[in-house]
């Protein structure tokens, strides 16, 4: 029986912890959290183990470190003499973005087996982006056996570790940036008379079925925007006005921006 421990219980520890739940027993997963209380409601939710840190490192196969980067380091020292000590293997599954399986070997004072995913928000409804990226000694048994546990989180996909910030800074990101648009677009349903919960609410699904429709009908994103863009129509027209305002590189440079800050964060 593989053991699943959650050092840190934020969105995203939280958001992995849940996807394991769904293959798992409560027995086989172990949270811990700085302030003990929220890893305590999630241990009653998922009805599953509690502990501390030093928990997690002496007893889990799989170590997920979902602290924050600015935070790793100090929590790493304070979990590498029990590291230290272990005779079973065991691998550390870093969610954080910009520090390097190298990095966190160095930070975890020991060449220890890594990996690193990086996932997002919607990963707590089993409608995740998630990206990984292996260390040279996962073996092939254990990615597979990782994969499989974790798939109740979405849809994986590997990159190579230089890509993996990229891809979050696309898909990590994304949903605050497609939340903000959903809001936006709500607020303008709401200035043509509609009501906030409908307005709000039809945003949503069209978001959804659009990412849906892009996603199985393999046609490109500006054939599905022609495709609503009927000549002398209202929708070109709104087409224009977010092309005046900057839209598109709007959102270039905000991936662009994340990205950029996602390297500051390895340093």
């Amino acid at each position: 029986m593989a053991i699943y421990g959650f050092i840190g219980t934020g969105n995203m520890g939280s958001a992995m912890a849940r996807a394991a739940r769904r293959a798992l027993s409560g027995q086989e997963i172990l949270l811990a959290n700085r302030t003990p209380a929220k890893a305590e409601a999630l241990a009653r939710e998922l009805d599953c183990r509690v502990g501390s840190n030093a928990d997690v490192a002496q007893e889990a196969d799989y170590i997920f470190l979902g602290v924050k980067p600015q935070m790793m380091a100090e929590m790493l020292a304070g979990i590498a003499p029990v590291l230290a000590q272990r005779k079973s293997r065991f691998i550390l599954v870093s969610l954080a973005a910009g520090l390097t399986m190298s990095r966190l070997q160095e930070l975890a004072g020991g060449n220890y087996p890594v990996m690193r995913i990086l996932p997002n928000t919607p990963a707590a409804i089993g409608a995740g982006m998630v990206f990984y990226t292996m260390g040279p000694d996962i073996s092939d048994a254990e990615a597979h056996d990782f994969l499989d546990t974790m798939s109740g989180a979405g849809r994986f996909a590997p990159l190579p570790e230089h890509l993996i910030d990229a891809g979050s800074s696309v898909a990590g990101c994304g949903p605050a940036f497609a939340a903000m648009f959903l809001e936006a677009l709500a607020d303008g349903g709401v200035a043509c008379g509609l009501s906030r919960a409908d307005a709000r609410t039809f945003a949503a699904q069209m978001m959804l079925g659009t990412a849906q429709l892009a996603l199985t009908s393999n046609q490109h994103t500006g054939a599905l925007k022609d495709a609503v863009c009927s000549p002398g129509g209202s929708t070109i027209q709104g087409v224009r006005v977010l092309e005046e305002a900057g839209f598109r590189g709007a959102v270039m440079d905000a991936v662009i921006a994340a990205w950029e800050k996602s390297a500051d964060l390895g340093k």
